[in-house]
């Protein structure tokens, strides 16, 4: 069996940094000696005390076991304080989501492609940084200086106008119930199913989503929140095809005047 990866010594260093704390400080507060911080930050200390977890835990108002399987520098800061208000169940939809990015050295964000090939391992791997560091990355012009965005080829006609093969950029959704009906995203959806490019709705109830194709031959069906493990917002696309030409009948003309 594996052992699992756990993140306790760099979570601790992370929070504690973000709270613009040195460690002298830091250990003085929590009653434990500078020397004993520095071990755990550093990873030396494979165990360390329960009195002292708790007082970790306490301190940051942070769960022992997120302190510990969760790596907390990955996930974006709203859903760190949903955390922090005690807010187990982040999702305004369904359980904790936490999002895995990647940087270049200047410590931005980058943007990362999910292949096609790749879409299978996405929905194992969607919250393992390995796997998304592993994914081919861009840098695109012109996006909002805000958000984590990401970039999915769209597959079949269901989105037509949209062309199949298209590479769709979309921008990261933290907050499901936030969404207008009628959304376009990029919907990723638990076990054997495909990632959707759908109009999404959020249902009165809040457990249900309707998805919609712009193509019309498609009927809207309903899926599970529980069944939901990302949501990204579309933002533009990229396409190798041409549009067709516009005949003159579809253009409206408005008769000139001289003013």
């Amino acid at each position: 069996m594996t052992s699992a990866k756990l993140f306790f010594g760099s979570n601790i260093r992370f929070l504690r940094e973000r709270r613009k704390m040195t460690q002298e400080d830091f250990a003085e507060q929590l009653g434990v000696t500078r020397v004993k911080l520095a071990a755990i930050e550093a990873g030396r200390t494979e165990n360390p005390p329960a009195v002292d977890l708790i007082k970790f835990s306490d301190f940051f108002g942070l769960s022992i076991d997120n302190l510990f399987r969760v790596d907390l520098r990955r996930v974006g800061e709203l859903p760190l304080r949903e955390l922090e208000a005690g807010n187990e169940l982040y999702m305004k939809g369904t359980n904790l989501r936490v999002l895995a990015i990647s940087t270049d050295k200047a410590n931005k964000e980058n943007v990362e492609y999910v292949p096609v090939k790749a879409k299978a391992g996405y929905r194992s791997g969607y919250a393992n940084p390995e796997f998304i560091a592993s994914l081919p990355k861009f840098s695109v012009p012109g996006l909002p200086q805000t958000g984590t965005f990401r970039m999915f080829p769209t597959t079949g006609d269901s989105m037509l106008p949209v062309p199949e093969g298209a590479d769709v950029i979309c921008r990261y959704v933290e907050d499901w119930t936030a969404l207008k009906a009628g959304t376009l995203c990029i919907v990723i959806l638990d076990g054997e199913q495909d990632f959707v490019f759908k109009k999404l709705t959020v249902l009165p109830e809040g457990n249900k989503m309707l998805l919609e194709s712009l193509n019309r031959a498609y009927e809207p069906y309903e899926v599970s929140a529980g069944d939901v493990i990302e949501i990204w917002k579309f933002h533009s696309y990229f396409s190798k095809d041409v549009p067709e030409r516009v005949s003159e009948c579809n253009i409206s003309r408005k008769p000139w005047t001289q003013s």
